[in-house]
C-alpha cells in the first residue's frame, strides 16, 4: 500500500508506523516543510519527498520564493506539491495565481507530477491547468463533484484523483468516486489530518490509509488485493516509483 499524499515534517513530527506501507509521498507546505521533506528522506526509503508552497502560505516576493524552491529539486523529489488556490474571504487570488503557475512551470520544466490543492476554486483550477501541455499530476484530496470529473480528465491522461479518509464518512463522495476511471485513483491520508473511521477526530496517520483501500474496494465490489494493486500501479504510474 502507498500513501500518496501525508504531512510529516517537524510542525507535525510524531512517530508513525511504516511496516505495512510501501511508500509515503511527503507533501509539502512551505520551504521549510520542502527541506524537512528532503531531511526525512534521507532517513527513510519508504518516505519520497516532494517540494511545494500551499497557496495559503504568506509570501511577500515570489519570484525569490520560487527560485529557492527550485535550489531543493533534485532527483529524489517525486512531485512539486502541494500547491494550487483556496478562495476563501480575504485572499489574493492574483497572488495565489501567481504562485500556483510559477509552481506548474517548475513541475513541467524538471518534469515532476503536480500534487495540487484547490479548495472553493475548481473551476478556476481547471481553467489554469488546461492552459499546459503534457502536465501529469493529481487533484488532492478531490472535492469537485460529478460535473468536474471530466473536466480534470481532459487536462491530460496522466491526471489523477486523491481520496482521502472523507471517504469514509462522506455518502455522497462515494457517488462521485464510483464515476472516476479506476486508473485514475490515488488513495492518501493528508496525515495528520481527515482521520478516516473508525480514528475520525484522532490525528491522522499514514497506516490508515489501509481504511481508504478498504472503502474503495467495497465501492468498486473488489477485494481489497486487487483494489490495492490497481491503487498502487496507479501511484507508480504517476510517481515514478
Amino acid at each position: 500500500m502507498i500513501d500518496t499524499h501525508a504531512h510529516l515534517s517537524d510542525r507535525f513530527k510524531r512517530e508513525v508506523d511504516l511496516s505495512h506501507l510501501d511508500w509515503v509521498i511527503l507533501s509539502a507546505s512551505s520551504l521549510v516543510d520542502s527541506k524537512d521533506n528532503l531531511e526525512l528522506a534521507k532517513n527513510n526509503p519508504k518516505l519520497l519527498p516532494a517540494v511545494g508552497i500551499h497557496p495559503m502560505e504568506k509570501i511577500t516576493d515570489i519570484r525569490a520564493t520560487i527560485n529557492e524552491l527550485e535550489k531543493l529539486i533534485t532527483g529524489e523529489v517525486v512531485a512539486i506539491g502541494e500547491c494550487g488556490l483556496e478562495f476563501g474571504d480575504e485572499v489574493d487570488k492574483e497572488k495565489q495565481v501567481e504562485l500556483f503557475e510559477q509552481q506548474i512551470e517548475l513541475s513541467l520544466k524538471h518534469k515532476k507530477p503536480l500534487i495540487v490543492h484547490s479548495r472553493k476554486a475548481s473551476d478556476e483550477t481547471i481553467e489554469i491547468l488546461k492552459k499546459y501541455k503534457n502536465l501529469r499530476g493529481v487533484i488532492h484530496c478531490y472535492t469537485g463533484g460529478k460535473k468536474r470529473i471530466k473536466g480534470y480528465l481532459e487536462i491530460s491522461d496522466e491526471w489523477y484523483f486523491g481520496i482521502d479518509g472523507n471517504i469514509t464518512y462522506e455518502i455522497g463522495l462515494e457517488e462521485v468516486v464510483k464515476e472516476i476511471p479506476k486508473n485514475r485513483l490515488l488513495a492518501e491520508t493528508d496525515t495528520p489530518f481527515l482521520a478516516p473511521v473508525p480514528h475520525r477526530g484522532e490525528t491522522n496517520q499514514p497506516e490508515w490509509v489501509k481504511y481508504v483501500y478498504g472503502k474503495i474496494a467495497e465501492i468498486w465490489g473488489m477485494r481489497v488485493e486487487e483494489t490495492e494493486k490497481i491503487l498502487d500501479d496507479n501511484a507508480k504510474r504517476l510517481f515514478g516509483i
